[in-house]
């Protein structure tokens, strides 16, 4: 139940997001011809702002407390062991969610140093960019893709290790192939992409 609450309302925020920055791109909403301009660059600030103030709080005021307080445990097979899923398998559910909500908004966690293959990254843009904010947590590596016949403004963000629980499953996965991970430090990337307007 907490968990299906939690998919819908990041769900709902970044339809609203979507929303505004369609009307600022020049979507005539009813009765408002005012135009407001946003960059893309501005639109994935925002919606990185709402993914990773909901994965700070998941991973540690529910998986870190719950954890503590011995009440349930976070887990990688979670639906078998029903435990909490791991705040990346929460992410990755999320991204699916939008993506199914047909507005052309993707995002998901890669990293240079997957556990899981598909979880790499999937084009030569995304390893440069992989590369880049593993380099420098204070970087975000962007730029404009093309599929088929439509345009993407694609970005990808540092993924923080912002709790000890992150640090310990991926310094301890036994598919693990990088095994130094610390607090605080990169341990991958959050790739978010949308539409671009085709006047854009």
């Amino acid at each position: 139940m907490v968990l299906s609450k939690l998919l819908a309302r990041t769900f709902l925020v970044l339809c609203l997001v979507l929303c505004v920055v369609g009307n600022a791109w020049g979507v005539e909403g009813e009765g408002d011809t005012s135009k407001v301009s946003f960059s893309p660059e501005v639109v994935a600030n925002y919606i990185h702002s709402v993914i990773a103030a909901d994965r700070a709080l998941y991973t540690t005021h529910v998986v870190e407390r719950m954890q503590e307080h011995r009440v349930v445990i976070a887990a990688e097979a979670w639906k078998q062991r029903k435990a909490l899923p791991l705040p990346a398998q929460m992410l990755l559910m999320s991204g699916r969610i939008v993506e199914m909500g047909g507005t052309g908004l993707r995002y998901r966690l890669a990293s240079l140093w997957p556990i899981y293959e598909e979880n790499g990254p999937s084009t030569v843009f995304e390893e440069t960019g992989l590369k880049v904010v593993a380099e420098n947590q204070d970087e975000v590596y962007t730029g404009t893709i093309t599929r088929g016949d439509q345009r993407f403004f694609k970005a990808i963000y540092p993924d923080i290790a912002v709790s000890k629980a992150c640090v310990n499953c991926h310094n301890g996965h036994i598919l693990s192939s990088k095994r130094d991970h610390k607090l605080g430090g990169v341990m991958g990337g959050i790739i978010i992409s949308f539409p671009l307007p085709l006047n854009e």
